[in-house]
């Protein structure tokens, strides 16, 4: 399964790129909304560190403008993924987008219906938002396993992309079940490389070795 990092925030995607562990990025225009300086600038400098698929989402409600936002986010940089709202509008624009040869995420995803009408547009990725379904007293992880189910009985190409995971059991689910990718904010990444008895091992470890150490001197 791949990991996405879910920020618009280059310092930590380059710490977290340079592990190795980042197959790619999701921002959204709260992201970026905290950040400074050009937003181009940003996503091209995202696109050069990642060198993978880096999700740009439109502002735009309605279709033209959606078309029109979309095709020029996709000049900034050939790794863009063009990410538009599960509307109806935004369908619309996935399937002319994707039409031409562009790589789209619809997100805002909230059940498998939805899901599956985006496959059908044509979408690269879909993205439904576990944790917020979470917080309204729904499974989210049984929603992916649905959207997991319907795209293996059809040809479709599109990516099952969990979005608004809140922790490493969301990522270990996904994984279980199939889903092509997981978008984690850095801190629920960072959560993946914890363990108590790691760390407790390691300082074992150590112990041991500066005792063996001492008994040679």
């Amino acid at each position: 399964m791949k990991l996405f990092l879910d920020t618009g925030n280059v310092k930590e995607i380059e710490q977290l790129a340079a592990i190795g562990i980042i197959d790619g990025v999701t921002t959204n225009p709260s992201l970026m909304a905290k950040e400074t300086g050009d937003y181009r600038k940003t996503m091209k400098e995202i696109c050069r560190i990642v060198q993978g698929p880096v999700s740009a989402e439109v502002i735009a409600t309605e279709f033209e403008g959606m078309i029109r936002e979309g095709r020029d986010l996709a000049t900034i940089d050939e790794h863009i993924v063009v990410k538009v709202p599960f509307t109806r509008d935004g369908v619309r624009a996935c399937k002319t987008l994707s039409g031409e040869g562009l790589k789209v995420n619809v997100t805002l995803v909230f059940s498998a219906a939805q899901a599956l009408l985006a496959a059908k547009v044509g979408a690269t990725f879909v993205s439904p938002f576990v944790g917020r379904l979470d917080d309204v007293g729904q499974d989210g992880m049984q929603l992916i396993q649905e959207i997991v189910e319907i795209y293996r009985n059809y040809p479709f190409h599109t990516e099952v992309l969990v979005a608004s995971t809140r922790h490493p059991i969301h990522i270990v689910q996904a994984a279980k079940m199939g889903a092509d990718i997981c978008t984690c904010p850095a801190k629920v990444i960072d959560q993946l490389f914890k363990h108590p008895l790691t760390d407790i091992g390691l300082t074992n470890f150590l112990k041991d070795h500066e005792k063996a150490q001492a008994a040679r001197v």
